[in-house]
């Protein structure tokens, strides 16, 4: 199910991303050693590598960060995250031309990622955990991705009501300090407080969030609810992976972020021919 209409084109970057011609690839690279996935890299030259082996397989953005957000994660101060982060960014940044967004919900490191060649903030807490990150994102007029937290969060009872509050909150959030809601990407949070039966509802009712008008991102790739139907672990998971792709780009979403870019990629285009028309 695909909304006839679609929010304004929006550039990140060098790239202007036209919503509903098709669906766009993130590609992850984590920057940490303790990656949900098994899949951090800290050594700058192997980002690089991973960074162009996805160009190559037709990634449209990559997303790169320093700290993980698994369920129990350990949290590292910003001097720690920028630590990790800048050479990798530094490295990524000189070796392709695609747009980079930086998984961060930390002000300071946003701000230098910013400064030190990223096109856009993805923040996990939507704007809502640090005071200053809107700020910092409207100083340098980037776009940014919100996700909907529902971690510490009580349930409601309805998965979409809950993720459509928590949206208007991380939008208010972001227009009070000063960034447009034109700018903004939403992400539900697959994932992020989420159970099982509430992740998988939160995928089939994808759709129900097309009225806020702004772009879709979702995040399933290699996630445990995967695992808890497939009993697989992290990197054995692209096949449970790619059935919630085909099923998020039949509900309509924009953005697919993704540890398996070739095989995603693949998923993406054959999704879009039977939901988008979009035949080459």
């Amino acid at each position: 199910m695909v909304s006839p209409t679609n929010p304004a084109p929006l550039t990140i970057g060098s790239r202007t991303f036209e919503w509903g011609q098709r669906t766009y690839v993130v590609g992850i690279i984590n920057a940490t050693p303790d990656s949900f996935s098994g899949d951090g890299i800290v050594d700058p030259q192997a980002a690089v590598h991973l960074a162009e082996r996805m160009v190559e397989a037709g990634a449209d953005i990559l997303d790169l960060g320093a700290e993980s957000t698994r369920p129990e994660f350990a949290a590292i101060d910003a001097e720690t995250e920028w630590g990790r982060l800048m050479l990798v960014l530094g490295a990524v940044r000189r070796a392709v031309s695609l747009p980079i967004t930086v998984d961060t919900s930390k002000a300071e490191v946003a701000r230098r990622a910013l400064d030190y060649g990223a096109d856009a903030i993805n923040d996990v807490t939507g704007f809502l955990g640090d005071a200053g990150m809107a700020r910092v994102v409207a100083q340098a007029g980037a776009p940014a991705i919100l996700m909907h937290n529902q971690r510490g969060r009580e349930f409601g009872g309805d998965v979409i009501r809950d993720t459509r509050a928590g949206f208007e909150r991380c939008i208010a959030a972001a227009v009070a300090g000063g960034v447009s809601r034109e700018r903004l990407i939403l992400d539900p949070g697959f994932g992020f407080g989420w159970g099982p039966v509430q992740n998988f509802e939160l995928l089939r009712r994808l759709g129900e969030l097309r009225d806020l008008g702004r772009p879709l991102m979702i995040g399933t790739s290699r996630k445990s609810s995967i695992g808890y139907i497939i009993d697989r672990p992290a990197q054995e998971r692209e096949w449970g992976t790619a059935a919630t792709v085909a099923l998020a780009i039949q509900q309509g979403v924009d953005l697919v972020r993704v540890h398996d870019v070739d095989e995603m990629v693949q998923v993406a285009r054959v999704a879009d021919a039977v939901v988008r028309q979009a035949v080459p």
